[in-house]
C-alpha cells in the first residue's frame, strides 16, 4: 500500500504533443485523451519515464534509483532477482484549466464543475484538503467569472466565436487566487501570470467545456525537406495536434516502502522528497523536443501522509 502522496503541478510554456500513435481522421498524429471525457492528458507512463530519464542524468547511485523507479530492464535480464517494482507511481496528468482565446483579456483560463470536483477527489486522495468552493454549475449560455475580471466584454464574455453571459461570483476569485498560489510556479517570473488567474478564470457548462477541450487545441501541419533538393519530400506532409501553451495540468504522485530500500529512501515520504530534491523545476514532456514542443515548468506540492 502506498505511505504517502504529493502533487504535481504542469504548467506548459510551449505547445505539448503527447502523441496517441497515428489514426485515420482528420489529424494525423492526435493527442492522447481519456476514453470516456474526451479531456486531453498525459500518460502515466510519459510522466515516470521522463522523471526516471532526468533523475538518472542527476543520481549516479543505482541502487537508489532502481529502488525509486524500479530496475532497468538490462539488469533484470542479468539477475531474475532484480525483477521487482519502484516505489513511485504517478498518475495520468490530467486538465485543470484550458486557455481560450478571449475577444476581452487576451485569453481566458476555462475549467467546469467537473474538472474541479475531480480535481478535489484526486487531492483528497493524495492528503490535500482544499478550501471549500461553493459553486453552482453555470447554466445554459451562462458562464461563471470572478467579480472584477477581465474577460467581460459589453455585457459578455466572448471565447472563440461563442458568447456567454457572465454569472460574476466572488467564489471565482477564490479558486482562481487558491490555483494561482499553490499550482502555478513560484518564481518572480510567473507573477504576470498569477496575478491573472483569477482575473481571466472562466467556469463553463460542463458540456461546453468538454467541447473546448476537444476542439480547441493547435493543428498545425508539417513537411519533411529532401536533404539535396530543398524540396517537400514524398509524402511528408502530416498534421499534427497540439495542447496548446498556458494549459495547467495536474498528477498525483503515490509511494510506498522501496522493496529494497537504499541511502537516503527508506520509505515513501523519504522517495518523494527525493523526487522533490531533484529540483526539475522544468521538463520537456512528450515528442518533437527538437523544435521546442512540451517546455514544461513544474511545481510540487507538499508531501502528505494517506491511508
Amino acid at each position: 500500500m502506498y505511505s504517502h502522496a504529493m502533487m504535481l503541478y504542469l504548467f506548459l510554456e510551449t505547445p505539448l504533443h503527447a502523441g496517441s500513435g497515428r489514426e485515420v481522421g482528420a489529424v494525423d498524429l492526435p493527442i492522447q485523451r481519456e476514453k470516456a471525457t474526451g479531456y486531453p492528458l498525459v500518460q502515466a507512463s510519459s510522466v515516470k519515464g521522463k522523471l526516471r530519464a532526468e533523475a538518472t542524468t542527476r543520481e549516479s547511485n543505482k541502487d537508489i534509483l532502481f529502488a525509486v523507479f524500479g530496475p532497468d530492464p538490462e539488469t533484470v535480464q542479468k539477475d531474475a532477482e532484480m525483477q521487482f517494482a519502484g516505489a513511485v507511481s504517478p498518475g495520468d496528468a490530467k486538465i485543470l484549466l484550458f486557455p481560450v482565446r478571449s475577444l476581452a483579456g487576451i485569453f481566458a483560463w476555462v475549467t467546469s464543475i467537473n474538472v474541479l470536483a475531480r480535481f478535489r477527489r484526486d487531492a483528497a486522495a493524495a492528503g490535500l484538503t482544499l478550501p471549500e468552493w461553493p459553486l453552482t454549475a453555470p447554466q445554459g449560455e451562462s458562464a461563471l467569472v470572478a467579480t472584477t475580471n477581465d474577460v467581460t466584454a459589453g455585457g459578455k464574455v466572448v471565447l472563440e466565436e461563442f458568447s456567454y453571459t457572465p454569472q460574476p461570483t466572488d467564489a471565482v476569485a477564490t479558486i482562481g487566487g487558491w490555483l494561482a498560489e499553490n499550482t502555478l510556479p513560484a518564481d518572480g517570473a510567473y507573477a504576470y501570470w498569477r496575478e491573472k488567474l483569477p482575473r481571466s478564470l472562466v467556469i463553463l457548462p460542463e458540456d461546453d467545456f468538454r467541447d473546448f477541450a476537444r476542439y480547441g487545441t493547435e493543428i498545425v501541419t508539417r513537411i519533411r525537406i529532401e536533404d539535396e533538393t530543398k524540396t517537400v519530400a514524398s509524402g511528408a506532409l502530416w498534421t499534427e495536434e497540439n495542447l496548446p501553451a498556458d494549459t495547467l495540468l495536474y498528477t498525483t504522485f503515490f509511494a510506498s516502502t522501496p522493496y529494497r530500500p537504499a541511502d537516503g529512501v527508506a520509505d515513501g515520504a523519504a522517495v518523494l522528497k527525493f523526487i522533490q530534491d531533484l529540483q526539475l523545476n522544468r521538463v520537456q514532456l512528450g515528442g518533437d523536443e527538437t523544435v521546442g514542443r512540451g517546455l514544461t515548468a513544474v511545481r510540487y506540492g507538499e508531501v502528505n501522509h494517506v491511508q
